[in-house]
């Protein structure tokens, strides 16, 4: 596409149009153009659907859609809409259904009605609004996030009347300090009225088509009647670019909604008078054409500033975001923006622990049990709500809201079930023992390995700025903010003069190859050899592959040792390594015995997949020079704070520019629908990954896959299959000879497949999130959209919490809401990782967060760091004082709110919370301050060595934890809950 010719076009436009083009990076070329022109610009999303499809996997384009065509129809300047081709097969809702509601501070609200209006307008109802269209009533707090806005709003009422108005961060959920005046929303669907929304309702209900679940979100748009119309009778339209090939599979797929006469459109003419620029050297470009009108587009006026442009009499500076680069007889336009960067993916705070009665969970001091909910018990005449764990034999275990820091969810590796304990039996103590010894080995060698490291003088690299500037300019991409911090940060330890010890973490496809390459390319420029050491055949050829592509232009000699080397290329390649003709070398454990001239960089890809002794062979090679450590698992926070003392580490959470989310469906199991998934990625050259998690069916299912299409090549692999064979076969499958690869949930985790782009997940509802979530990371990892199905078998018999949580992953194709568990479950599993060989036996009885933290508490005293012993301490004082569930009425955020309040370290961090319910929940009511009170006492007692603070009638005692400290008898003015606070707190604040 040509911006020269819309330029033109669009100079002389002096009416309203819809512009057609290809793709979303058309779109864009188009934006910048009519915004340069002062044109008020909309762009569609672009949304590859078909007519039927379940649309709820479309959920962040459509809104996006509903979003724009409401600012183009309010908007009454000179305008523009711009639209890939394929999104105007959507229906397109009439204007009249874009009306906006506008509420403002001090209007009095008839909850009621408004409720009505937002649940007809599309709105879903929820105990926390942290997506878009997504409201919450509580109480006098209503949070709403509308789809149009950058943030959510909270507004607050004193009866039915608006108190304030302040947006709120959706990961906090704490609002900001500014007063708005107003805030309007559009719906989150259409502006329905009841008879229309009900109308439409019912014909959903009654649609052909079949989805997971029939409802608005999933077909609403199908149905649309006499509420919509095709774009083309919409919009005056025309072709801004040559569209034959999009139009050609079109009617392939016999999309009925556009019929052929409707493609007889105008085109944009090609331009007699500009033409497309490529811009290199801005300065030489101005010199030439200094006499005629020259616009430089910048973001910014330090843009300017740093591009030191020369300057001219005839220069007009436009500062605003975009690339326009264009040249006529009399005009020349050029930019200096670069591409905009994609944002960091969000990660969820807000519930973590999403724990539900049924989960188990592991108590520091008496092991593993169930969950069983929150009860409210009387005691002393005092009354408090407490946790309630059961044991064997129904044992139960209460435990008080205020001492929730002993408790944590259960996780072990691939979901294993744990035994639970017997209360009372001394035998989760020993067991705890023999962990901790076993840690302190590990965390001793950690240490020891690292002090051997920070010892010896590192080899000091000399690094020519400019020059590896222009390497990271060759990557054929631009480098996300992450990116270039590692390498920045790898490149100050390469030429500090110290030992590299780095640790870096990040999702497959995330770009960690290229990082290592800025190493070795330091490495080798300063006269160096660099390996790379990988645990399978099929991740060094991945490797290999890129390394050959990215050294090619400098000459650097790279080679590959690994069992498909013959014994003729295994001597070549270790004669070359010992005499240093070698540069960069890549493998797998072949490796290890290599000698080498002079090696100065050792990286390692996942190396908690080595053996033992390969391990012990590693640690002995990298010794004396730089080492990089690559994981595909995220390190846990806190065990990363312990480890920073030893490594240095860093992590990279951005998608790659150009990857796409992953479009989710939710389907009962129906061949039609296999078939469909299947075909519709073969059409576009692409593969497909089908899990079927039954070693014992599998042959039986790819009877039936090739029973639907005779003509698939299909792959199997399961862990009964050999290492060997298992690597043969995806080496295959990377070449392009199988069409489909059955198997089971083994899909290896660190594989690049970018032409693998469809996931088929067989018996979906019997696989946890996290699960789900990280098999949905294995596609869309080139740069093309994904599709993942869940397949459920009988969505009759699936629990309301198993609907709940496929359709929070068929609404979130990001890594949103619906991903916060598996974050918080991978983030739990990748501990596992750095440690080496899986502790396996351990972790499964004592799960995964307690073996962590006491893993972080061995590294911590071993490596000196300030470790102070976490002592419990006993709050038993007879008042009333818990979280109100008046005040909050949800289980899982009281939980979540005990949770935290019981892991504060200092009063501050309890104050904090304090505020933060008051702005989600509404002002504290006396209980819940009560509440708040003893947790701060309970912060205060801790750092004065105090083990228990409790009450009887009017006497408040104090015992400490120092052996023969008399306990302490306080006398307080009545038993009245005010005054028993008021002498306990006064004697803790004065002892400090």
């Amino acid at each position: 596409m040509y911006q020269s010719n819309i330029y033109e076009y669009l100079e002389n436009l002096r009416e309203e149009k819809l512009l057609l083009c290809k793709d979303d990076k058309e779109s864009i070329q188009i934006r910048d153009v009519a915004q340069l022109l002062g044109f008020d610009t909309f762009v569609l999303p672009d949304i590859r659907v078909n007519v039927g499809e379940d649309l709820r996997a479309y959920t962040e384009d459509l809104q996006l859609f509903f979003a724009q065509l409401s600012a183009y129809h309010a908007s009454d300047r000179k305008k523009i809409l711009i639209s890939p081709v394929r999104t105007v097969l959507l229906p397109f809702p009439k204007p009249e259904f874009f009306r906006k509601k506008v509420l403002e501070f001090g209007d009095t609200v008839d909850l009621n009605a408004l409720k009505d209006t937002l649940y007809q307008w599309g709105y879903h109802f929820t105990d926390i609004a942290a997506s878009r269209g997504e409201v919450s009533f509580r109480g006098d707090i209503i949070d709403i996030f509308p789809i149009d806005a950058e943030k959510p709003y909270r507004i607050s009422l004193f009866d039915d009347e608006i108190e304030s108005i302040q947006h709120y961060d959706e990961a906090t959920q704490k609002r900001f300090e500014e007063e708005l005046d107003t805030v309007a929303f559009t719906p989150a669907f259409l502006a329905l009225d009841k008879e229309q929304y009900e109308a439409l309702k019912n014909r959903v209900e009654r649609s052909r088509y079949d989805t997971f679940v029939k409802d608005i979100d999933s077909l609403g748009l199908w149905h649309l009647e006499d509420l919509g119309q095709s774009a083309l009778e919409q919009f005056p339209a025309v072709w801004a670019s040559n569209l034959d090939e999009e139009l050609k599979e079109i009617y392939e797929l016999g999309e009925p909604l556009i019929p052929r006469k409707d493609f007889l459109l105008p085109s944009v003419p090609e331009s007699d008078r500009y033409r497309d620029l490529e811009v290199v050297e801005p300065n030489k470009l101005l010199e030439v054409h200094k006499n005629k009108k020259i616009t430089v587009i910048a973001r910014n006026e330090s843009i300017v500033r740093g591009s030191e442009l020369s300057s001219f009499e005839n220069i007009e500076f436009v500062y605003q975001d975009g690339i326009v680069n264009i040249m006529g007889d009399d005009r020349l336009v050029i930019s200096l923006n670069k591409p905009l960067k994609k944002k960091r993916v969000k990660k969820a705070t807000i519930i973590l622990d999403e724990l539900k009665p049924g989960d188990y969970v592991v108590h520091e001091n008496h092991g593993v049990g169930i969950f069983k909910g929150i009860e409210k018990r009387d005691v002393l005449g005092a009354t408090s709500e407490f946790v309630v764990i059961f044991y064997q034999n129904e044992d139960s275990l209460l435990i008080p809201v205020s001492s929730l820091e002993v408790i944590d969810r259960y996780v072990a590796e691939g979901g294993a079930l744990p035994v639970l304990d017997r209360l009372g039996k001394a035998s989760f103590k020993k067991l705890k023992g023999k962990v901790r010894e076993k840690l302190f080995a590990i965390a001793s060698q950690i240490i020891n390995l690292s002090a051997q490291r920070h010892l010896k003088k590192g080899i000091r690299m000399k690094i020519d700025r400019e020059e590896h500037t222009l390497f990271m300019s060759k990557a054929g991409f631009l480098h996300t903010e992450d990116q270039e911090r590692a390498i920045n940060d790898m490149l100050d330890d390469m030429s500090s003069g110290r030992m590299m010890d780095r640790l870096l973490s990040a999702d497959v496809g995330f770009g960690k190859t290229e990082v290592a390459m800025n190493g070795m390319f330091v490495a080798v420029r300063n006269g160096y050899q660099a390996m790379m050491i990988a645990p399978t055949t099929l991740l060094s050829s991945q490797h290999y592959k890129s390394l050959k592509e990215r050294f090619y232009d400098y000459g650097f000699k790279v080679a590959k040792l690994d069992r498909f080397s013959t014994t003729k290329e295994k001597n070549a390649i270790l004669k070359g390594l010992a005499e240093g003709s070698i540069d960069v070398v890549v493998g797998t454990h072949a490796l290890l015995k290599a000698k080498f001239k002079n090696l100065a960089l050792v990286i390692i890809d996942e190396e908690h997949k080595f053996g033992v002794k390969q391990k012990e062979a590693l640690k002995e090679m990298s010794i004396d020079v730089h080492l990089l450590s690559m994981s595909a698992t995220p390190i846990p926070r806190s065990l990363n704070m312990a480890l920073s003392e030893v490594k240095s580490f860093s992590e990279i959470l951005t998608p790659p520019t150009e990857r796409q989310g992953v479009r989710t469906f939710v389907k009962s199991y129906d061949d039609k629908v296999i078939k469909e998934a299947i075909l519709r990625e073969m059409r576009r050259g692409g593969q497909i990954f089908y899990v079927f998690n039954s070693i014992a069916g599998i042959d039986e299912k790819k009877k039936q896959l090739l029973e639907i299409l005779p003509k698939l090549r299909v792959a199997v692999l399961h862990s009964k299959i050999s290492a060997k064979e298992t690597e043969d076969e995806m080496l295959k499958f990377e070449d392009g000879e199988y069409d489909v690869l059955l198997s089971t949930s083994i899909v290896e985790s660190g594989i690049h497949m970018p032409h693998a782009n469809t996931m088929i997940v067989d018996g979906a509802d019997n696989f946890g999130i996290a699960d789900l979530h990280q098999l949905r990371g294995r596609v869309g990892r080139g740069g093309r959209e994904g599709y993942c199905y869940f397949m459920v078998t009988d969505k009759d018999r699936l629990t309301e919490n198993a609907k709940k949580r496929l359709i929070a992953l068929e609404s979130h194709s990001d890594l949103g809401s619906g991903a916060v568990l598996a974050f918080h479950d991978l983030e739990i599993r990748g501990g596992g990782n750095i440690i080496g060989e899986a502790q396996s036996g351990h972790i499964k009885q004592i799960g995964y967060s307690l073996y962590l933290r006491m893993l972080e508490d061995a590294i911590k005293e071993l490596s000196g760091q300030d470790k102070e012993v976490a002592h419990n301490i006993d709050m038993k004082l007879s008042i009333d004082a818990y979280l109100n569930e008046e005040l909050i009425e949800e289980d899982r955020l009281r939980l979540e709110l005990y949770r935290r309040l019981s892991l504060c370290e200092t009063t501050g961090e309890v104050y904090e919370i304090e505020a933060e319910i008051a702005d989600r929940f509404g002002k504290l009511d006396t209980i819940t301050r009560q509440f708040i009170d003893v947790m701060v006492m309970k912060v205060l007692a801790k750092e004065q060595g105090i083990s228990k603070v409790s009450s009887y009638g009017e006497n408040v005692f104090i015992e400490f934890r120092e052996e023969g400290k008399e306990r302490v008898v306080l006398k307080s003015n009545s038993k009245d809950d005010d005054d028993i606070i008021a002498t306990a707190m006064g004697y803790l604040k004065g002892k400090q």
